[in-house]
């Protein structure tokens, strides 16, 4: 089913989308400073093209480490990129994203496509400090994370 519902959705706009991802972190590469949102726009290409099968996680979802002073700083400067992609590139797919859903979900057949486009939308304006994964992987690091939590509620050592 991932297969076919990732064929259906690259060929009826997924390229499309792909393209404008790939020609934002293009834009972003030309300047040093754009390095962290080049890095961004090509984890949501994978995610554009392909998005069934697949889930966006954030960073410290994946490498659970706390707030020190370089994951302050880091968080800062994503914070930064940000606004400054959800200003230029952001907001173009955004509103093309949710034009795709609602259109969509005019269908029962589109409905989850729909909801994959929503999705998106709501991607498309702050992808730094994201990453694409498989949804097993986003679903083992989420479980790790919470038996780690639930274990410090608890007072017990992890």
């Amino acid at each position: 089913m991932r297969f076919a519902g990732n064929v259906i959705w690259f060929v009826l706009g997924g390229f499309v989308t792909g393209l404008i991802w790939l020609v934002g972190a293009a834009v972003f590469a030309l300047t040093i400073i754009g390095l962290p949102l080049t890095r961004a726009a090509l984890e949501m290409v994978k995610m554009s093209a392909f998005p069934f099968g697949k889930e966006v996680v954030h960073v410290r979802e994946l490498d659970n480490r706390g707030l020190d002073a370089t994951t302050a700083f880091t968080g800062t400067v994503g914070f930064i990129f940000n606004v400054l992609w959800a200003l230029t590139f952001g907001l173009a797919l955004f509103f093309s994203y949710l034009v795709a859903g609602v259109l969509c979900c005019l269908t029962i057949i589109g409905i989850p496509f729909g909801l994959q486009a929503f999705k998106l939308a709501g991607l498309s304006l702050w992808p730094v400090g994201r990453r694409v994964v498989p949804i097993e992987v986003a679903r083992a690091a989420r479980e790790a994370n919470a038996q780690e939590r639930l274990a410090h509620y608890r007072g017990q050592a992890v």
